[in-house]
């Protein structure tokens, strides 16, 4: 599924917590957000594509997940945090090369056919957060769980998957059909992810030692020699990149433009990124994985650049000057046909009881507002989970909907309202956060984390309905049939 992730370390964030986030970029998927209680948790999952089956361990724990409305593909829970406060992110569908999968086949799933009984698939973005995120807890597990799933049942799709827990934030991403590589994403940097095969660097020595940063599958290194997939030249340090990713026209469109954006956006000044002697332009494709950003970042900061669609150049698609012909050239972050965006935030000056906080929004991130929720709860607020497959304002995934569809025709009439919106939610729901933040710290009463959502949400409401309010009022003003004379 077509997505774009941010993941931050903990000294690049301005609070000392990690963060990984995510698009969720299905074709127009309705999402919300619910808890899972161990009770609700399959103990035999059977996947709706691939049609495999896996006995789950008895002990899972709450998490929440934020699922399709539509089951009839599977659940796609997407992203979560679970009581042990470990967030999860998948996927990331990323690229690959024929070398890899003609080495490694995907593992697909094979219908009967005459005396041939159907053959099962491997594990994909329907069924892995489900999978993973209610047994582990560490970050580090995630990565060790789902590794032990790839190589037992295979993927039929190429991955990349973040976990983060307080320390750490990991990174994996599958290689052909059972194969796989891992990084601990280092605690001062950012990592930039749009749908393409992304490390650039990986330690053999550690992940076949001390796993201390790097992990792999055990044969990957005889799986590179006997495929020759190492494309670097003698003495240079191994690409992951070069040997499993790709290098194509597609992506000089569709992935490359999207990390030349966020780094831009991450370190503006550390490289030059446009001109004839640009560093880096949009169809580079070295553009680094990881980024040292030029100051903290925040989680608003990991919104606005989720929600970008490269303003202030000249492929921004609203653009209106003599440039406009190179408008929409270039496949945008804050895409029209995101479902769900999270931020999975674990931070370390609170008590563990409420460390996890699950940043959320609905539909195209350039016309949303980002809310604040805390997860370690046996339930979600009804304005967030209860949403049907039919548009709805009493939900916030169709009245994001709703928002999106009108100020999108009508940009320049409704930027404005679209931008108070987006500040007053976020203003609000950190106002919230805090008052709880030191009410449950102070009382040990962590159930009020229920309250604080429910608050949360009321205001949510009542801010998205005024928005709503406002840009219908701009798309009537802007109707074909309207006319100057006035009946008044």
């Amino acid at each position: 599924m077509p997505c774009t992730t941010l993941l931050v370390g903990k000294k690049a964030s301005n609070d000392g917590s990690t963060m990984i986030s995510r698009t969720d970029d299905g074709h127009f998927d309705v999402k919300k957000i619910v808890v899972v209680e161990p009770k609700d948790q399959p103990r035999k999952y059977k996947s709706v594509i691939s049609h495999l089956e896996i006995e789950l361990p008895k002990n899972p724990m709450r998490y929440t997940a934020c699922p399709s409305v539509d089951k009839k593909d599977g659940i796609w829970a997407a992203t979560g945090i679970n009581a042990a406060n470990v967030g999860m992110t998948a996927t990331e569908t990323i690229t690959s090369n024929p070398r890899v999968l003609a080495a490694d086949p995907l593992v697909e799933y094979q219908k009967a056919r005459g005396n041939k009984k159907a053959v099962p698939g491997g594990i994909g973005e329907e069924d892995i957060v489900v999978l993973v995120l209610p047994y582990i807890k560490t970050a580090r597990e995630g990565v060790e769980r789902l590794a032990e799933l790839l190589e037992k049942y295979g993927t039929y799709e190429s991955n990349g998957i973040a976990f983060n827990d307080k320390d750490e934030v990991w990174w994996l991403e599958t290689i052909g059909g059972h194969h796989w590589i891992a990084c601990r994403v280092p605690d001062d940097v950012c990592v930039i992810a749009p749908n393409r095969f992304g490390l650039d660097r990986f330690d053999f020595d550690d992940a076949y030692g001390k796993k201390k940063n790097f992990m792999c599958s055990k044969d990957l290194k005889e799986f590179i020699e006997k495929y020759h997939l190492d494309l670097n030249k003698a003495g240079e340090e191994f690409n992951p990149r070069y040997a499993f990713g790709s290098c194509s026209d597609s992506d000089h469109i569709y992935n490359t433009p999207r990390s030349w954006f966020m780094a831009r956006c991450l370190a503006p000044n550390k490289y030059k990124w446009e001109g004839p002697d640009a560093d880096f332009t949009p169809e580079s494709n070295d553009i680094p994985w990881c980024i040292v950003p030029e100051k903290k970042v925040t989680v608003e900061d990991v919104k606005y650049i989720l929600s970008t669609h490269f303003q202030g150049t000249k492929f921004n698609p609203y653009i209106s000057h003599d440039e406009s012909t190179y408008a929409g050239k270039y496949r945008s972050i804050g895409i029209n046909r995101t479902g769900v965006t999270s931020i999975c935030q674990i931070r370390n000056d609170v008590p563990k009881e409420i460390s996890g906080l699950e940043w959320v929004c609905f539909a195209s991130n350039a016309f949303n507002a980002i809310i604040p929720l805390y997860p370690n709860v046996p339930k979600m607020p009804k304005y967030l989970s209860s949403v049907g497959l039919e548009a709805s304002t009493e939900n916030l995934y169709w009245s994001n909907r709703l928002i999106e569809s009108l100020a999108d025709a009508n940009y320049g009439g409704c930027v404005q309202h679209i931008g108070r919106y987006q500040e007053a939610v976020a203003t609000e729901g950190r106002k919230i956060v805090l008052e709880y933040d030191e009410k449950m710290a102070k009382s040990g009463k962590f159930d009020l984390a229920v309250e604080a959502n429910e608050k949360i949400a009321e205001m949510v409401k009542e801010k998205t309905t005024d928005t709503l309010t406002k840009v219908l009022a701009v798309a009537g003003e802007n109707m074909k049939n309207g006319f100057k004379w006035s009946d008044n």
